[in-house]
Order: structure tokens, then sequence, then C-alpha cells
């Protein structure tokens, strides 16, 4: 009897050994390439400026529904307010509320604007040294 060792080679594809690549490179202790630098610093502008302009307009929007909710509905006469009272106080607190939501997207764009002025020398400096 002879003693055969068969082996078995396996070679993964292009796209598998591209996810092995980024799981691997999670847990290796090596500094970040240019290029993922600036992807981070241009993803970090408009996340800041999407969280504040969602702040404001989600906390507009739901002072727009509480002011309608006290002029469309009797709960000024639960709240003990009386029925002008509530109207009066719905309107202010609804008038507020559209406001909020008019700024958000002001909001979006003044921080947008702040933070690409923060980033962007280390961003031109990142893309000069990634176009030579």
């Amino acid at each position: 009897m002879q003693n055969h060792r068969e082996s078995f080679k396996y070679t993964y594809s292009a796209n598998e050994q591209d996810e092995i690549k980024k799981i691997r490179s999670k847990y290796t202790c090596g500094e970040e390439s240019k290029i993922e630098r600036l992807r981070r610093l241009d993803k970090k502008v408009s996340q800041k400026s999407t969280a504040y302009s969602l702040i404001i307009g989600i906390i507009g929007a739901l002072l727009l529904g509480c002011g309608m909710s006290l002029v469309m509905t009797e709960i000024g006469a639960f709240l003990a307010l009386g029925k002008t009272a509530a109207v009066i106080l719905g309107i202010i607190v609804g008038l507020i509320g559209a406001i909020l939501v008019a700024l958000a997207y002001p909001v979006y764009n003044t921080v947008t604007r702040k933070e690409r002025e923060k980033v962007a020398p280390e961003i031109i400096k990142l893309t000069d040294e990634l176009l030579k």
C-alpha cells in the first residue's frame, strides 16, 4: 500500500480577498492611509451638520405638532387653560416650531461651511500629496 498525501489548495476570489483585508485592517495597529484619512475628514464634516439640522428640525416639528394640537383639539380644556388661551398658546408654540423647522436647512449650511473651513488646510494638504 502506498501512502498518498493529497492536499487541497483553495484560493479566494478578489471580492473575498478584499473583505479579508478589510477585516484584517480593523485589527492591525497600522496607521490609516492618506485616502482613508481624507474620507474620514470629509465624512466628519457632513455628519456634524446633519446631526445639528436634524435635532433642530425634529424639535421644531414636535413643537409645530403640539401647537396644532392645542389649536384644533380640546386639550386646552383638559389643561384648564380655556379655549381662547389654548388657541393663542397653540398659535405661539406652532409658530416657534415652524420657525425652527425653517431654520434647519440654514443651520445645516452654516455648520457645513464652518466645518469645511476648519478642515480645509488638512484636506488640501492630503489631496496635494495624493495627486502627486
